[in-house]
């Protein structure tokens, strides 16, 4: 078989640059209004850079938030440089995109998750499937206005209009 387009790389690559786009717009002119980002990374990534008891503590993955505190913000090309609080202790992180699991907003709903998956001999690749885009909770449906004249009318099928009759 011939080449194939990769989508699931041309995703992750797309909201990669997303999250580099909003972060470099939050070191810039800083947070606005209620925004604030949880963002969950691999801490075993070979460029993920935070200190030995961070690591000790969070082998596998980590989560941190950038709300209220946060500092030296530098948003690169491969990564993002920040320094939060842990315990009244500033520490310093470097966290590449790539090692980015989970990236949310909660303030607006809104999420990214990067996934891998394992090839056939069971070792996590470099190919990855689509990232999921985390789901709002359903809204609410309106209740139907009721008036006092269609109490006992039987529910009509939405009606179908031609735009024809609109145009000039």
């Amino acid at each position: 078989m011939g080449r194939s387009i990769d989508y699931g790389n041309l995703m992750h690559e797309a909201m990669r640059g997303l999250i580099r786009k909003v972060l470099s717009d939050v070191a810039e002119r800083g947070l606005p209004g209620s925004h604030h980002f949880f963002i969950t990374f691999d801490t075993s990534h070979p460029d993920a850079e935070l200190a030995d008891w961070l690591s000790d503590r969070y082998p596998g993955e980590m989560t941190v938030v950038m709300q209220h505190w946060y500092d030296k913000l530098d948003v690169g090309e491969d990564g993002f440089a920040v320094t939060l609080n842990f315990g009244d202790a500033p520490e310093p992180l470097y966290v590449p995109y790539d090692a980015i699991k989970t990236f949310v907003d909660p303030s607006v709903e809104f999420g990214l998750r990067f996934e891998t998956q394992d090839d056939e001999d069971g070792i996590d690749t470099a190919t990855s499937k689509s990232p999921d885009i985390l789901p709002r909770p359903p809204a609410a449906k309106p209740k139907p206005l009721k008036s006092d004249d269609d109490d006992d009318a039987p529910a009509k099928d939405a009606e179908i209009v031609s735009l024809d009759s609109f145009r000039k």
